[in-house]
Parts: C-alpha cells; structure tokens; sequence
C-alpha cells in the first residue's frame, strides 16, 4: 500500500490502536502497530507453567537415568573435557564495521545477506527514521544508489509533520518533554528465499515495542510481530537494498505479562543498548 493509499490516511487501524507505516513500492504495508489480543487467564496459566514444569522434571529424570551409572569422569576431574573447537562460533564474521552506527562491510554470502537484512529491518523500523536528519543519512547507506533520491522522497512524504503531530512528536521526530518515544526491532529469524552473487531476497521475522512512554500519552508503549521482505543487491562490496515489503505476523498468543509503568519502559530504552545481528 502507498502512503496515498485512503486506508493509510489515518494513524488508526481497525481496532483503533496507533499504527506507523512504511512507504510503499519501495516500501510496503504496515510495519507495527499494538495489535492486542484478550490475555489468558492466570488460572490456565499456572496450570500451564505446572504441567510444563512436571514435563521438565520427567525428561531431566529420563535423561539422568539413561546414563546408566557412566562413572567414566573421575572425582577428581580427569574426565574428557569438551575441545574448544565444540562451543566456538561458527559460520562468517558478520560484519567489519559500521558506518554512523550501521552496520556494515557483510560477507559476501547467503549468510552475510541474511546478517544485512536483520541489520537493516532494526534501522528501517527505528526511532531514527522519524527523524529528518538521520532519516536521511540511513536512506543514503542502506539503498542502492540509484534508489535513495526516490525513496527520500517516499519516506519524507509518509513521514510529514502531520504524520509526526498524530504520534506525538515534533516536525523533528522528537517527543514532548518528559515522554520517550519507543520503535525497537528486534529479528527473530532470517530466511533466503533466493540467492545469487549479485543479488539476494531475505524474509526477516521481527518483534519489537512501539509508542511513546510517559505521562497522558495517547499512544501507549505496546509490541508487535511483523515479517520484512528485502530485495538486496551486492555493491561497492557490501550488501545494500533494493526495495522492500511488509506484512503483519507471524504473532504468538500474548503472554500473561504483568504490563510495566511507563517509567520502567522508558528506563528500559534508555539504559538496555541494541545489538549487531548475524545469521
């Protein structure tokens, strides 16, 4: 859907939450919104987690019972210990650097597309995207050349200051004092549907939280499951996008989470930094 798509006109879906999109064509659908589901009841809950904990112990006293009296490690530590090479991490360096807090330099291989796509997903449904500055200079190190004047164009018309005035924010992107404005990714998976030396088509599973933490906000802090489609192509020796897609899910059941204050949100975004991710 475009951003002059009628159904994108207003901030709102169907059930009435705050919903932000991406730009269309180049872009795509909805990315986020708090789409909220009736929690369980905490009493099928607990007798969830009673059951799971029973299960736990029986496979813990299966697993204990099959070693069949091995006493071939001795008390005193002489058993073989596992070779380093077991736990050491596999698979390419995911990234070299990073370029104004992006990463970037990825392997050119389907895993070094996969790593550049989860990377780019976190950077493309950001904080900073709402920003016009950084707006831009994300625009310019994520999209083939050839893409960014057309796209800058997109995400500046999806991104108004009428847009920002609907969420709560300033023609800067920033928020009202004493509020903290909330868009963190975090993938969950990759998948290549196709591969070549040139170009790559990686689907990203994504979680996160979005909204404005503070007080009287009328966009509440709430998380949301969505899968990325990026078309990326290998240039100037790195993996750069081409064009992308959204669409909603896959999204489990909700959990019965206690939901925390504002405060505590806000703190959390403050204080816990994001990652680097690979596949």
């Amino acid at each position: 859907m475009s951003p002059d798509d009628d159904r994108n006109d207003g901030l709102f879906g169907g059930s009435g939450e705050t919903r932000t999109r991406l730009p269309e064509g180049e872009g795509g659908d909805d990315v986020y919104g708090a789409r909220r589901s009736t929690r369980p009841g905490r009493g099928s809950s607990r007798s969830l987690v009673t059951v799971v904990g029973v299960v736990v112990l029986l496979i813990a006293a299966i697993a204990f019972a099959n070693r069949g009296g091995d006493d071939s490690s001795s008390a005193d530590g002489d058993g073989k210990k596992p070779d380093a090479s077991s736990t050491a991490a596999t698979g390419e360096k995911p990234v070299r650097g990073k370029n104004g807090g992006i990463p970037s330099g990825f392997a050119h291989d389907e895993q070094g597309a996969q790593s550049a796509a989860s990377n780019y997903a976190v950077s493309l449904v950001s904080a900073d995207i709402l920003k016009p500055d950084r707006r831009a200079e994300i625009v310019r190190q994520l999209f083939v050349s050839d893409k960014v004047n057309a796209l800058q164009e997109k995400f500046d018309k999806t991104y108004s200051k009428e847009f920002l005035d609907k969420i709560g924010l300033d023609d800067k992107g920033n928020p009202a004092p004493g509020q903290t404005y909330v868009s963190r990714t975090a993938p969950v998976g990759t998948k290549a549907t196709a591969y070549s030396d040139s170009a790559a088509t990686v689907e990203v599973w994504c979680t996160g939280a979005f909204g404005t933490a503070g007080q009287d906000t009328t966009n509440p802090v709430s998380n949301d499951w969505f899968t990325l489609t990026l078309k990326l192509r290998w240039v100037d020796n790195d993996w750069k996008v081409e064009s992308f897609q959204s669409k909603d899910g896959p999204a489990p059941v909700n959990g019965d989470n206690k939901i925390s204050t504002a405060d505590e949100i806000a703190k959390a975004v403050q204080e816990y930094g994001g990652f680097t991710y690979a596949r």
